[in-house]
């Protein structure tokens, strides 16, 4: 029913169009000889008007199949164009030319001039009769959505806002007018975009938004830098406004800058900084053809290094994570993007030692990359020695699996809070390294090791949880008003672990380039603000005090540690510590006895093995000393 009543206005559309049409044809004929004779009826020749009426109703049958021809009476004129204006001037000008050759045949004597002024009479009643449609339909919407849709701003007079303005006035779906345009370049200011005037440069954003009632601000500059894009947002954050932003350069390379593109403008658009970019097809190749194992693939990390290894042809790829819900979802994604990719997902616990092994054995794997571990500092805290099993022995066992049977590569992924730790979740982590460090010594296989700080948007980052307490109405909670951390997004973070893998020949700790730490009073006062909130007033932020084993600041490089360069300047190399490597080995043993008992004293233990991992009560003892010291 619903199909029968499309084709019904279909058809009464276009039998309206060709009425039109006809009308065109008419009027056309008569004007051009008017206009020859100088508007002046009673002087054209009887014979003159007796050919046109003899060859009326042939022309008006050519016309209209030279109109369906060229699909006059197909295409949708409210979304009419340049293309559509093409095929009016080229179709009514072969109709013309039919009607020359037609009316010379049959002898009907007719003014030169006639012609010309035929043709262009078609032409422009062909373009009036298309565009005045489009022109009504889109005067009675805007008036529509005027009274009733969002007030927009633009940010960047260029192609991208060209593209934009145009899909926001076309569409029948999106209720927006686009009230202004902001661009720096002095040559656009006062100049238009569809009828839209360029007001000002960036720092005319506040007044105008004031004047024009604006809801909502669009950045549409694709291929400016993020530090750019970070100074329109920190202005554009004040106004309250609903912000969105078009991604990236490469929309407008393949011709997909369109509303669907816009995202909302998001904190990493406020870390100031460019993205890490990564020729990862440059430097892959050492996957390529190989079986490829990670741990905790289903994991933040985890899932992203599957995903970029994935991308480069691996022999086989192995997931293994303990949490299935994870490990299924990537396994679904991997399986939908790349169907001809060998995949085998695991459930299993890097504890096990026989079930690690059982893998190792029975897929062989060329590279390990080795994410699975216990994260959360404050619930490592309450549960240290869970934290020494899964990540200390967890990846023991994994180290030894890898050493037996002769894995070539194995990359450990490890964190900031290594170094000098002041959580359990730390100093394990720090384990983790010295094992990879004393097992490269004794093994074929090449341990090395990755270092850098938070993610944003992983599974227990501060950005998830900032989110959720906005959506809740507050309050958010930060530990400290002067607590800093380094900041990268996931795919920058595997980038470069991948390509750190490359670089690897065996016992490096490769610390990553985090850029600048972020304050995180700042992360979540801009966070509320993106959310169209006044922090402090409409969102409460509310100070917890630092959490157990949490630091102000966190740091990439023990001070025993050297730097040296790698290719990438973002990727550097810190030289390994010596440390007695057979007494290790013995104080892992008994850690592993004391945890598998659950020992009350297994930070002493882990303190005795990290030296530089200060715990809470030698904390307490070491702020009570200051305390005394400054007071005498």
């Amino acid at each position: 029913m619903l199909q029968y009543i499309k084709d019904k206005q279909l058809l009464i559309r276009r039998v309206f169009l060709i009425l039109i049409d006809v009308c065109a044809i008419c009027l056309s004929s008569g004007l051009a000889l008017l206009i020859r004779f100088d508007f002046n009826y009673k002087s054209i020749e009887l014979r003159y008007l007796d050919s046109i009426w003899e060859y009326m109703p042939i022309n008006i049958v050519t016309v209209l199949l030279t109109y369906y021809f060229f699909k006059l009476y197909h295409s949708l004129w409210i979304y009419a164009g340049i293309s559509e204006l093409e095929k009016i001037v080229v179709a009514s000008l072969s109709a013309s030319i039919v009607q020359f050759v037609g009316m010379n045949i049959l002898g009907l004597p007719i003014p030169r001039s006639y012609y010309f002024m035929y043709a262009a009479f078609l032409v422009f009643f062909t373009i009036a009769s298309r565009f005045t449609y489009r022109l009504l339909r889109m005067k009675l919407r805007k008036r529509g959505i005027e009274t009733t849709g969002e007030n927009v701003m633009i940010i960047g007079a260029g192609e991208a806002a060209n593209m934009i303005i145009k899909e926001l006035l076309n569409s029948t779906h999106i209720h927006k007018t686009v009230k202004c345009i902001i661009d720096d370049a002095e040559d656009k200011a006062g100049r238009y975009i569809h009828g839209i005037r360029v007001v000002g440069n960036r720092n005319t954003i506040l007044d105008n938004v004031e004047r024009f009632n604006i809801d909502e601000i669009i950045i549409a500059m694709p291929s400016v830098s993020r530090k750019v894009i970070s100074e329109i947002v920190s202005i554009c954050k004040e106004t309250g406004c609903k912000l969105n932003i078009l991604p990236g350069i490469y929309q407008l390379v393949n011709g997909e800058v369109s509303t669907a593109q816009l995202r909302s403008v998001d904190v990493e658009d406020l870390l100031g900084r460019d993205p890490i970019s990564v020729d990862l097809d440059s430097i892959m190749s050492y996957v390529k053809g190989k079986v490829v194992l990670v741990t905790g693939g289903g994991g933040s990390i985890g899932s992203e290094l599957c995903r970029q290894i994935a991308s480069h042809k691996p022999k086989q790829l192995i997931i293994v994570d303990i949490y299935e819900n994870n490990a299924y979802d990537i396994q679904q994604e991997l399986q939908r993007r790349y169907p001809d990719l060998d995949l085998v997902t695991l459930i299993a616990s890097v504890r096990n030692t026989m079930r690690m092994d059982k893998i190792f054995d029975e897929y062989r794997p060329n590279i390990v990359y080795h994410a699975a571990a216990h994260k959360h500092v404050p619930l490592m805290e309450d549960s240290p020695n869970e934290a020494v099993k899964n990540n200390v022995f967890g990846t023991l066992k994994t180290v030894q699996a890898s050493d037996r049977y002769g894995v070539e590569k194995f990359v450990l992924i490890s964190t900031d809070k290594a170094v000098n730790p002041t959580n359990i979740m730390g100093a394990t982590k720090r384990i983790c390294e010295m094992i990879i460090q004393a097992y490269n010594k004794c093994s074929k296989t090449d341990y090395v090791a990755v270092r850098f700080g938070n993610v944003l948007g992983s599974n227990g980052s501060v950005i998830p949880l900032f989110k959720k307490q906005i959506e809740a109405g507050g309050p958010v909670t930060v530990t400290h008003p002067d607590i800093i951390r380094y900041f990268m997004t996931i795919p920058e973070a595997v980038s470069l672990v991948l390509q750190a893998g490359a670089y690897a020949k065996g016992g490096e700790i490769f610390i990553l380039d985090m850029g600048e730490p972020v304050k995180i009073l700042d992360l979540a006062k801009n966070l509320i603000r993106l959310s169209g909130y006044v922090p402090g007033e409409d969102i409460e932020i509310k100070f917890m005090g630092l959490r157990a084993g949490e630091k102000l600041f966190e740091e990439l490089l023990l001070e025993e540690e050297g730097l040296m360069e790698t290719q990438n300047s973002k990727i550097h190399i810190g030289q390994p510590i010596n440390f007695d490597e057979e007494k290790f080995y013995l104080q892992l043993e008994e850690l592993y006895h004391a945890c598998t008992e659950e020992s009350d004293y297994i930070r002493e233990m882990v303190s005795d093995i990290v030296g530089t991992y200060i715990y809470k009560s030698e904390l307490k003892e070491e702020v009570a000393a200051t305390t005394y010291e400054s007071d005498h």
